[in-house]
């Protein structure tokens, strides 16, 4: 995935125009294994346009709802199967389709075996040659909609590369292989099975013009490993599966009339599985007691303050930025005194033992939903050195009003993680919902998942906490009501969610011009908060002018 995204994503629309079937254009040119994600995307030189996202996979329990559907494409070797998934991608016009290669899964070869790999005398068609096992896991969790690693098989060498490829947000799943349908277990997750049936003498003319310019074979070397493997396994074990199949596509990507009927065919089964989950959160959870994995800060006259600061229409852009990002910073410190710590003793340099606390875990990693998420980022790095730092874009589609997933960009290992989600806003929790889930598909623990919002409505509160009963909810102020329109009521200002892209490029940081000694200095940023929450909240923007410039008070207020 790219990085960059375009500030006009709003302005796109939501689907794709619909490509014809073409013939395709040239052979596929690779030497390893090829699985991936494709993601509906527009490039240009600078920059990566997301123009389809991927609606709820879940129902308002958060429970996956609806599994991806899964096509086997099977057929003797070269007999047009990727050409044939690329074709059902290009048609569908479905967004985040994955294709899965069942040549990712070979088995790693001994010393031995890779000998004789290097003299045409291993075969690589037989089903010993695969490891099922690995590939049921692989398929079957990514029918359910979770996060999945794929091994990379390189054809040069005979073995997998170090580095495996992660799969995820499959709506629709192509599986291809020479033995797609020769595994019991791998059948049972099918939802349509399409067998390519090509002529063998073009079979073995693709073979020829693959392995000679892709794999660096001779043709000597593959017209032996023709006849000795691949045509016998050919006739034992591909064939005959041509009996469970749901479709047979003679001529593999030359055959349109095939082609049409399967995209049909899948069109018909996915518009069956939609399901709508905003509308049932605004209809759930009416007049139910706030969850007790909600925790409020404390409305002392400084939090006050500033909620009347920001909620205030008459404030402008720059003082409505500034106590954001203050209150902000707040809630982070609120938030980190629900991590877990475990008793530490440390010497100190006079010689002395201090029973100290620590973190009761591996890290933390901060993950925002973008847009308006993005700009807690700066408060939580602030506090947190080095964290590492995750995105999620969910927006609304405003056909359906539905939550989409466009993007996301999550670090390595996250499933070790303590981790805190930040949006600033939370009105019926459909985006929180969305944001959770996908976590909890990359095998984050539930209880290791701190949602975190400058403000939320009560029925986004209820609509995390019985989808996600684990997860700890940490807000500044909860509003009752949310309007037609999905505003919270009294609300907040708009500013922190139409320029939340622009927010990095402002040039307001936090605790700036003060030295990193300084900015891990978290006892005199609580000592000065202590003190302003003694304070009329009239006095807290003139607390700088009171006590001189550059103090304490100073650099918090006026950075």
């Amino acid at each position: 995935f790219s990085t960059l995204i375009d500030d006009s994503l709003d302005g796109l629309s939501n689907r794709v125009p619909r490509c014809p079937l073409t013939p395709s254009l040239s052979p596929r040119k690779r030497t390893t294994s090829q699985s991936k994600t494709e993601p509906p995307l527009l490039r240009t030189n600078k920059r990566t346009i997301y123009t389809a996202g991927r609606p709820p996979w879940y129902n308002v329990t958060g429970t996956t709802f609806k599994e991806a559907f899964v096509i086997g494409l099977c057929g003797g070797s070269a007999s047009g199967k990727t050409t044939v998934a690329n074709k059902i991608i290009e048609a569908l016009d479905v967004p985040w389709v994955v294709l899965l290669s069942m040549d990712s899964f070979y088995k790693v070869l001994n010393k031995e075996e890779q000998e004789l790999a290097a003299k045409n005398e291993y075969n690589f068609d037989h089903p010993d040659a695969f490891d099922f096992e690995l590939l049921v896991t692989v398929l079957r969790k990514l029918k359910k909609g979770k996060s999945i690693k794929v091994p990379v098989y390189d054809f040069t060498s005979h073995c997998r590369r170090k580095e495996w490829k992660t799969v995820y947000g499959a709506n629709v799943v192509i599986f291809e292989g020479i033995l797609a349908f020769a595994n019991k277990e791998l059948l049972k997750l099918l939802d349509m099975k399409v067998f390519v049936d090509t002529d063998s003498d073009i079979r073995l003319i693709r073979r020829l013009k693959r392995d000679i310019s892709q794999r660096g074979r001779d043709i000597s070397g593959i017209i032996k490993q023709y006849n000795k493997f691949v045509k016998p396994a050919f006739e034992q074990y591909i064939e005959p599966t041509v009996q469970v199949a749901d479709i047979v596509v003679p001529r593999g990507g030359e055959n349109f009339v095939a082609l049409d009927l399967i995209v049909q065919h899948v069109h018909s089964q996915l518009e069956k599985r939609e399901i709508t989950v905003r509308s049932a959160l605004a209809s759930a959870h009416q007049g139910q007691p706030l969850p007790k994995t909600l925790s409020v800060m404390e409305s002392t006259p400084q939090v006050r303050g500033m909620h009347t600061i920001i909620r205030n229409k008459e404030t402008n852009r720059d003082e409505f930025i500034f106590y954001s990002k203050r209150l902000m910073r707040l809630l982070i410190e609120h938030a980190l005194s629900f991590l877990p710590l475990k008793p530490v003793s440390v010497e100190t340099p006079q010689g002395g033992v201090y029973e100290g606390k620590r973190l009761s875990g591996k890290r933390i990693t901060g993950v925002s939903i973008l847009r308006a998420g993005e700009t807690m980022e700066q408060a939580l790095m602030a506090v947190c050195k080095d964290i590492r730092l995750g995105k999620i874009l969910i927006q609304t589609n405003h056909d359906t009003g539905e939550p989409e997933l466009h993007y996301l960009r999550l670090p390595k290992d996250i499933s070790e993680d303590y981790v805190i989600l930040m949006d600033s806003t939370v009105s019926t929790g459909a985006a929180a919902l969305m944001a959770v889930r996908v976590l909890l598909d990359h095998d984050v623990a539930e209880d290791k998942i701190f949602l975190l919002s400058l403000l939320m409505a009560e029925m986004g509160v209820h609509s995390v906490a019985y989808a996600f009963p684990k997860v700890r909810i940490i807000t500044t102020a909860v509003d009752k009501e949310v309007n037609d329109q999905f505003h919270i009521i009294p609300g907040i200002g708009e500013e922190i969610v139409t320029s939340a892209p622009t927010l990095p490029q402002t040039g307001v940081k936090v605790m700036k011009g003060w030295t990193s000694e300084d900015r891990t200095n978290t006892g005199m940023w609580r000592v000065v908060t202590k003190a302003l929450n003694h304070l009329k909240p009239s006095l807290i923007p003139r607390c700088s002018d009171l006590l001189g410039p550059r103090s304490s008070v100073d650099v918090l207020l006026n950075p």
